[in-house]
């Protein structure tokens, strides 16, 4: 290929990098299709593309190992994308393992062979580091001085997307996590186990949306909305709310009315997912044959997300210990579901329960080890996650 057809072809995937990256506005995503089309313009067997997290001091990215996709943390002036991101230098490494500063621990971990290395920084629009694009492993020789202007490019172009993108995941993180903090007012006021139930009735009502076929995005608000359920019950006396006896017709009544309070609370909200979290908080406690309340809605006039979130919340307050109750086999709790599947639950979803529910044992697992982590984590301070010592 002629110089002239070599620099066409490198304008055409410039434009194609644009173009696709223009298109993204997650960061998961975007960071996937970077990674990517670096790879292939600058023809290496690899691109990570780290992002600075300036809170911890950290840069992460993630990395495959196996079958399976893990954060990778690396404290800044770490390893060579730690060095670049710290002093702002671009680095070209013909052999990576006669440069002190490589991380010789994570080709370890990979099973990796990390040969050549060029790294660049990427920088926001007020000069701070956002992050590094590393590529790994030139086809042919070693990476040029043309590759790192190539990547200078790449990287200018790419960090404002990249910046955006970061700006909108932390104020969607910030949304998700305001929502769960409002959920969680119901739940301490209910003496529930302050936030366990909300996590994994949140994960469960997930993997049971997708299961019935609804889209990714739209499965991951019924999860996010879901823990919103019982919102209502906030405006619900304690003296009824609390009380360990049984409730009198009339307090049950009033009780009942939290589906009701909790839809209002909600309802006509600019947040699409607290929109969507109304709808759930009015219909959760209808019934399939229509003996539910607060309307007696029956069927299909119970809107599907209910149905979904019904189901999640039922089997894992079944399958957890509460104050009133003890906990009951997660086998127990999916035969009761079972048995109650056309009375009160949606067969559909029944079916989707017990189709999917090795994939539910392992997210309850999942989300109960989180917690424990997180709540060893909040007793320790905090320190960056350190690469693995040779051993």
């Amino acid at each position: 290929m002629g110089r002239r057809q070599e620099l066409e072809k490198r304008q055409s995937l410039l434009a194609r990098f644009g173009r696709m990256i223009a298109a993204e506005t997650h960061l998961d995503g975007l960071l996937t299709i970077i990674a990517e089309e670096v790879r292939n313009i600058l023809t290496a067997d690899r691109c990570s593309v780290f992002v600075v997290d300036p809170y911890k001091g950290e840069l992460w990215t993630k990395i495959a190992l196996g079958m399976e996709e893990k954060i990778l943390r690396i404290p800044l002036g770490q390893g060579i994308a730690g060095f670049v991101a710290k002093t702002g230098s671009a680095v070209n490494i013909r052999d990576a393992y006669k440069d002190t500063r490589f991380a010789q621990d994570l080709d370890r971990i990979t099973g990796y062979q990390t040969r050549t290395v060029l790294a660049v920084p990427l920088r926001g629009r007020d000069g701070k580091a956002l992050g590094v694009f590393e590529v790994l492993n030139k086809s042919k020789g070693a990476f040029t001085e043309e590759d790192e202007g190539l990547l200078r490019i790449l990287a200018t172009m790419a960090a404002s997307f990249i910046e955006n993108a970061t700006l909108y995941e932390d104020l969607r993180r910030s949304h998700l996590e305001t929502i769960y903090r409002m959920a969680l007012v119901a739940e301490y006021r209910d003496q529930e186990d302050t936030g366990r139930h909300l996590r994994r009735m949140s994960r469960f009502s997930g993997i049971l949306a997708i299961g019935m076929g609804v889209s990714a995005p739209e499965a991951e608000d019924i999860r996010y909305a879901a823990p919103l359920h019982d919102i209502g019950k906030v405006a619900i006396p304690d003296s009824i709310l609390r009380k360990p006896a049984k409730l009198t017709p009339e307090e049950y009544e009033e009780m009942k009315k939290h589906t009701v309070y909790g839809a209002k609370m909600l309802a006509n909200a600019e947040s699409r997912l607290l929109r969507l979290a109304s709808k759930i908080a009015v219909s959760h406690h209808e019934c399939w044959d229509g003996s539910g309340y607060p309307y007696g809605l029956k069927g299909e006039q119970i809107s599907l997300e209910a149905r979904i979130v019904t189901v999640a919340d039922v089997f894992d307050a079944l399958s957890s210990k509460r104050v009133y109750k003890g906990e009951w086999t997660v086998e127990d709790a999916l035969h009761y579901i079972e048995d109650k599947a056309g009375i009160l639950f949606d067969p559909k979803v029944v079916a989707v329960l017990r189709e999917r529910f090795g994939e539910i044992l392992l997210a309850r697992d999942e989300e109960n080890r989180r917690m424990i982590e997180d709540e060893v984590a909040g007793l320790q301070p905090q320190q960056p996650q350190q690469l693995p010592k040779p051993a």
